[in-house]
């Protein structure tokens, strides 16, 4: 009888971390497949197709969002099965909740809903150089230091780490990593009390500098204050405000998005095209002219979505082209679009194929997988190289995302962004 019993409640244990595990599992598919915020266009109908799971309860928290799944009666309430589309409509601007349940009564999750006048914004896909200052100085690794009786040591070893930003030392507010330098010197062997920014919390550290056999001063740690490149901007809205490159500007050696306090826009000229191969991306090489002359605009932010700032007159004169309607998510559908790029050296569209569309947005600069068709393209570039990040997205009359990341096995294919994803900012 007791080995019987001792069976039955091992079945029981078993079968219940069975379902803590399907439960879990259920939790976190809802979380991914269900996004956490739509845009819909005031006054017009919007269609949605994301997976829901079994059978799931759409109802609106408020009589200004009416929903629809086929039927000619919208309502406050629809129930939709597996990859069943359905309709949100509002007449009225603003922000509302459509709560999502299962079988009609566990509530699972609530969206968003946004309702918005039409947007507008131009298309641009021109070259762009970059420049940006971090917000402090940026730690990028540590290192030995050979002092000046010949041993190694590696003073910052366990004090600071990559992605650290110093702003201060000793009370002396820094602004680039020569005025590091230059006090790290004045303060000799004395103490050096650095104020750090971590992960966004601010922290205080102690440390004393080694003085080597050319007479100098070291902490014994890598830095970088500022940080330049190539890409191409993607769209001049119609106040003058720009968004750029689809991705945040990031670290090549700590991989995080560099945390800036400002940037500028300036003149490129693309020199060359390396094309891609199969585990190698392609890159366009060329020259940023600095200069008071060169100017194109201000970078206001640094983000996972893109540089976002204020483009100048200047800038505003040479961008060519109409101003195009904003497409949403659901706008975008697997087929024909195009690429916007002056890769060639004038503004032109290049087909592509849109093959693959993630509604839920999970991966905010990976909505749509795209791939290169355009002959002249495919001879020009061999398909997306760095460098392109930032090509407006194009379909059906509707401005709909950037390109963002070429995919390093096959250059003919990337992901894009979803534009509305960059105008958030």
């Amino acid at each position: 009888m007791t080995g019987k019993r001792n069976v039955c409640r091992n079945l029981i244990v078993a079968s219940g971390l069975i379902l803590l595990l399907l439960s879990a599992f259920f939790y976190y598919y809802v979380m991914r497949v269900i996004p956490d915020q739509l845009n819909i266009v005031v006054s017009e109908e919007e269609k949605f197709h994301f997976t829901m799971p079994l059978s799931s309860t759409l109802f609106s928290e408020s009589e200004e969002v009416v929903l629809n799944n086929g039927s000619d009666i919208p309502s406050n309430q629809i129930t939709i099965q597996g990859k069943e589309p359905f309709s949100l409509y509002s007449s009225n601007q603003g922000s509302y909740q459509l709560g999502v349940k299962l079988f009609g009564w566990l509530q699972l999750k609530e969206i968003q809903v946004d309702v918005v006048d039409t947007k507008y914004a131009i298309p641009c896909g021109v070259p762009i150089g970059i420049y940006l200052k971090s917000d402090g100085i940026m730690v990028i690794g540590t290192g030995k230091v050979t002092d000046a009786g010949g041993m190694e040591t590696e003073p910052a070893a366990g004090i600071l780490k990559s992605g650290d930003y110093i702003e201060s030392i000793n009370g002396q507010v820094l602004k680039d990593k020569e005025e590091l330098v230059e006090a790290v010197n004045k303060i000799g062997n004395s103490d050096a009390v650095l104020q750090v920014r971590r992960d966004g919390q601010p922290i205080e550290v102690k440390m004393n500098p080694i003085a080597t056999s050319d007479g100098d001063y070291k902490l014994g740690v890598w830095v970088r204050s500022d940080t330049q490149g190539i890409g191409t901007m993607t769209y001049l809205d119609l106040n003058g405000n720009f968004g750029a490159l689809g991705h945040g500007i990031s670290d090549m050696d700590t991989s995080s998005v560099v945390e800036i306090t400002d940037g500028m826009l300036y003149d490129t000229e693309i020199m060359g095209i390396e094309k891609g191969t199969v585990g190698k991306p392609g890159v366009m090489s060329g020259v940023i002219y600095y200069g008071p002359g060169s100017t194109l605009g201000t970078i206001e932010s640094n983000t996972d979505e893109g540089i976002f700032g204020v483009a100048n007159e200047r800038m505003q004169k040479q961008i060519q082209g109409e101003p195009m309607e904003i497409g949403y998510r659901q706008d975008v559908v697997k087929g024909q679009a195009f690429i916007r790029s002056a890769v060639s050296g004038e503004v032109k569209d290049y087909e592509i194929e849109i093959q693959k569309v993630d509604y839920s947005n999970n991966h905010k600069t990976k909505g749509m997988v795209i791939k290169v068709v355009d002959d002249e393209l495919l001879n020009l570039t061999g398909g997306i190289v760095q460098g392109m990040s930032g090509s407006p997205i194009i379909q059906n009359g509707k401005l709909i995302g950037a390109v963002t990341h070429v995919f390093i096995q096959d250059s003919t294919r990337g992901y894009g962004i979803f534009v509305e994803n960059m105008l958030e900012h």
